[in-house]
């Protein structure tokens, strides 16, 4: 009976480790198609931006005005502002250089 026995139980740890082998062979054979999909999220996103900021070829010019409209009054030691009107306005150019301009450090 204790043959049986310890036959059984060595049957149970042989298939718990078959069954984990295959979990960790599927989640391996996975991986490759995770690091795809990751990948490709990435260069959507980075060609969804269009032309790319260059610093050293972009040139501005902005003009911006505020003008804001108030009173303050005084009553008690406490100060009390109140705004009747407030607008902002920005005016102004910028130029981006052609990508043939660039230069790239290899």
């Amino acid at each position: 009976m204790f043959r049986r026995l310890s036959k059984e139980r060595a049957q149970s740890t042989l298939e718990y480790a078959v069954l984990i082998g295959v979990i960790v062979a599927g989640l391996i054979a996975m991986q490759v198609y995770l690091k795809r999909g990751f990948q490709g999220k990435l260069k959507e996103g980075a060609d969804s931006m269009g032309e790319q900021f260059s610093p050293g070829y972009t040139t501005s010019h902005h003009t911006t005005q505020s003008l804001t409209k108030s009173t303050e009054t005084l009553q008690n030691e406490e100060t009390t502002t109140q705004i009747q009107a407030q607008t902002s306005n920005r005016v102004g150019n910028e130029q981006v250089s052609t990508s043939d301009k660039e230069f790239w450090w290899k």
